[in-house]
């Protein structure tokens, strides 16, 4: 397939393209001298500050080079009403070789767009970015995968999870399979617990409008954590591609449920109230401006699941997301067994530590806790961390994920059926809100969350 050369931004007035979106093109450009790309903003209202929008994000993080300098001499601005089927058959008509429209719109939006494009021809080649989340319930999500398949083939429509593309998932593929003394250990037999932790000190930070009726459930847990631990989790593929990484991504997903089919066991949600996070003072979430308390939304889960697979049956596996924590964990973690057999010399007779594998999300570091010293050493048993920064990445996460749409390559992006999937899974975690089986709890703002 060509790599791109037109990247329309449909929704660019929104905080998604000025704040991730353009910066993480800066970083790829910055790295691809070659490219030569135009990006062209488009929303239905008019806006004067395009231009001033490109250069401040390039800015921001030091985007340099011919690939940059290209971008700012070339970009433009539309305004279109992506609903209306004249304006798109105009934008469209516009474009000069291989072209991307990414849709940084709310899925309702992306739906109505979708069918004005059904009555059009579409240049050969188009390719759909269709942004987090697909739909907002599995049937939209498969109403949503449906226009989109009408339109395009599998292979040209892109579902974006910028989480797939930061540093600590590809550290962690990269370590499983590129190294023989990781791959064999990462099964039920080995493992006896994984944890996928992104938690935050932020709080609702203005945005009640869009976070009120979504909550950390279907913000966090139905698209990024559930995509990263399907990649983890997946078997060895036999290459990298577009075939076999969703493919074996979406096993996960179809495999998955809440662990022991209880809910009430195996989840929490929480809410935050007043409280101090980093020195910072956060005011109750259900008095915050916009916020409806009727809503019960959660700032807080963490959901306890199996993955029922023959590789995985019988791992417990942990989501958590919460915002207004203090201290928070942001990592991948896998818990070790511990070694078959106790000795007696070793303390607590025998019932050693075990080893513990952490990825941090944000901190570019590996660390592998592990025992050492023992029964004839004048230490006794010392517990030590084995830890590494890794190489500082070139690329943004949303660098990561417009390279791959550059290039034309689908491999990191999420299958419409693991979409589906995703959403499933959610649903049953939402139903148990909804019934009381998982009660809403309260939890002070910089407290590690609820017990």
């Amino acid at each position: 397939m060509t790599a791109i050369s037109n990247l329309v931004i449909l929704g660019a007035t929104g905080d998604l393209t000025s704040r991730l979106l353009l910066p993480g093109l800066g970083t790829l450009l910055t790295t691809r001298t070659d490219t030569r790309l135009r990006v062209i903003g488009s929303s239905q209202t008019a806006e004067d500050s395009w231009t001033e929008t490109v250069d401040q994000a390039f800015a921001s993080v030091e985007a340099t080079g011919p690939a940059v300098e290209h971008v700012r001499n070339t970009t433009k601005y539309v305004q279109c009403d992506v609903t209306k089927k004249a304006d798109m058959e105009a934008l469209l008509e516009s474009l000069d070789g291989p072209s991307c429209l990414y849709f940084a719109l709310p899925p309702s939006v992306t739906m109505k767009s979708l069918d004005v494009l059904a009555e059009l021809d579409l240049p050969d080649g188009l390719l759909l970015a269709l942004e987090k989340p697909i739909g907002t319930d599995l049937e939209s999500a498969r109403e949503l995968n449906l226009l989109a398949s009408r339109l395009v083939p599998e292979g040209q429509t892109f579902r974006v999870d910028h989480f797939l593309g930061m540093p600590a998932v590809l550290n962690f593929l990269g370590m499983r399979f590129a190294n023989r003394v990781v791959e064999p250990l990462l099964n039920r037999d080995h493992v006896e617990s994984i944890e996928i932790v992104f938690d935050e000190t932020l709080g609702l930070e203005g945005r009640a409008g869009f976070y009120d009726p979504t909550g950390a459930t279907r913000d966090m847990i139905q698209s990024h954590l559930l995509q990263v631990m399907a990649l983890m989790m997946m078997d060895p593929p036999a290459r990298f591609d577009h075939v076999e990484l969703p493919a074996l991504t979406t096993h996960i997903l179809r495999a998955t449920r809440i662990w022991g089919d209880d809910a009430a066991t195996s989840i929490v949600r929480g809410r935050y109230t007043a409280g101090t996070v980093g020195g910072v003072s956060l005011p109750d979430y259900a008095a915050e401006e916009g916020v409806d308390p009727a809503n019960e939304t959660e700032t807080f889960v963490e959901v306890k699941l199996e993955v029922d697979t023959w590789r995985w049956s019988g791992v417990p596996v942990t989501l958590r997301s919460g915002k207004a924590i203090g201290d928070p964990r942001q990592e991948i973690t896998v818990r070790f067994r511990q070694p078959p057999h106790a000795y007696p010399q070793f303390p607590h007779d025998g019932d050693v530590p075990e080893n513990v594998l952490r990825l941090k999300f944000e901190e570019d570091q590996v660390l592998l806790e592990l025992n050492m010293g023992g029964p004839f050493d004048s230490r006794g048993m010392t517990r030590v961390t084995a830890q590494t920064d890794t190489a500082k990445p070139e690329l943004s996460a949303y660098g990561s994920v417009l390279r791959g749409i550059l290039d034309a390559d689908p491999t990191l992006t999420v299958r419409g059926d693991a979409a589906e999937e995703g959403w499933r899974i959610t649903e049953e975690i939402l139903a148990s809100f909804a019934d009381g089986s998982v009660p809403l709890r309260e939890y002070e703002a910089g407290s590690p969350g609820p017990a």
